[in-house]
Parts: structure tokens; C-alpha cells; sequence
């Protein structure tokens, strides 16, 4: 296959990172987790007490922070955080912390130079719209939201997390709303975008959606 970049983009829970992975190893592509690199970022800022308002502070701690993925885990100042970052807390966080322009500007850099020159496929929020404008494919991938909440019910409770399904359910709402109102590179649908609605679909399914998508659009480079 040749070498292209496929953006993946849609709310929180609608499967993006699970389907981006699986692809991502079908077709050779390196997957490039976004969503994992705002919440480390939020991760520390939480951790040094540094408030979304505090401007100053928060340049100051991105000059000294490294953010890295190496055998698809997240490393942040060279400590492996990929399973920390996993809680519902820190997704708040990354919403609240992915709004000051200082950390998107930071990542947004970060991820468009780890793209460069090779084949990968990223997912977020903003890849499509923003990172990677002139990806040879995009992708919105969507779910009814009490499907999302469902699925992230699961996941938690399979690792033994305790939780309620109205109270994910609210805070995907929440999320959404958030991520779609934002001033800065809000959540949208890119222009030339195909939409990948998963509500009533498996995870193959959906795989070998995207991965024949991305077979044509090869064909055609």
C-alpha cells in the first residue's frame, strides 16, 4: 500500500482509538494517539497545581515538558503513563486543558512533525480539520451518545472500575457540548470527510470499513 495519512476524528467514546489502533496494525500505518497526549498534559498540570487560566505557568511547563510515543504508549518527561491516564477525572481535564491555545498550539506541532514523511493514522478531535488538513483520508467517526456511554461503562468495569451509566452518560453529553462550542478548532465534521456511524456496528466491522476505504484511496495515489 502506499504511504498515506488517515485522520480520524468524532466525539469522546465513539471507539476512535480502539478502531485507529486495529487499522493502524492491518495496514502498517504508526498510530498516533492524540487524545493520550492532551491527557498527559493534563495529568501534569493537575499535578503542579496549575489552574486552565494560568497562562504564564502553563508556557513555562510546556517548554520543560516532553511528550512521546514509543511501541504505541504514551511517555511523558520519560515516564510511561499510558494506564494513568485512563479515568474519567483525566478525560475531564483534557477537555478543560485542551482549550487554552498555548497546549493545543504545543501538541498540534508535536503531532503534525511525528506525521511527517511516513504513514500513520491519528485520531482526535481536530485532525481532520486542523493537524492534518491535506490527509489522503479522513474519517468522522460517530455514535449515538448513550452508546458511547455504554461502551465506556464497560470498559471501566472490566478493569474493576466502580461507576454509574446516567453519570457517563451526562458527562459524554457534557463532553460533547463542550468539544462542539469551543472557540478553538471546535469538534466538526470535515468538509471531505466520510462519516462512520458505529452505533449499530462491531469493532470488525468498522475495521474493514475503514481499512477498504483506505485500500481505494491508495489505489488511486
Amino acid at each position: 500500500m502506499q504511504m498515506i495519512r488517515i485522520a480520524i476524528d468524532g466525539p469522546g467514546g465513539a471507539g476512535k482509538s480502539t478502531i485507529a489502533k486495529l487499522v493502524g496494525n492491518k495496514l502498517g500505518l504508526e498510530y498516533i494517539d492524540t487524545g493520550a497526549m492532551y491527557r498527559a498534559i493534563g495529568l501534569k498540570l493537575d499535578r503542579e497545581g496549575i489552574k486552565p487560566d494560568d497562562i504564564i505557568s502553563i508556557r513555562n511547563m510546556l517548554e520543560e515538558t516532553a511528550i512521546d510515543f514509543v511501541n504505541g504508549r504514551i511517555i511523558l518527561d520519560g515516564v510511561d503513563v499510558s494506564d494513568v491516564i485512563r479515568t474519567q477525572e483525566i478525560s475531564k481535564l483534557a477537555s478543560i486543558y485542551s482549550q487554552v491555545p498555548e497546549v493545543r498550539s504545543k501538541l498540534i506541532d508535536i503531532q503534525r512533525r511525528i506525521a511527517t514523511g511516513k504513514g500513520v493514522i491519528m485520531d482526535g478531535r481536530d485532525i481532520g480539520t486542523n493537524v492534518l488538513t491535506d490527509a489522503e483520508l479522513k474519517i468522522f467517526l460517530t455514535a449515538d451518545p448513550m452508546v458511547r456511554a455504554r461502551r465506556r461503562y464497560d470498559e471501566l468495569k472490566a478493569k474493576g472500575v466502580k461507576t454509574i451509566l446516567d453519570d457517563i452518560y451526562e458527562e459524554i453529553k457534557d463532553r460533547d457540548y463542550q468539544d462542539m462550542n469551543r472557540k478553538l478548532n471546535p469538534l466538526v465534521q470535515a468538509e471531505d470527510a466520510a462519516m462512520v456511524d458505529t452505533s449499530d456496528m462491531t469493532i470488525d466491522e468498522v475495521v474493514n470499513t475503514i481499512v477498504s476505504m483506505a485500500t481505494r484511496v491508495s489505489c488511486r495515489e
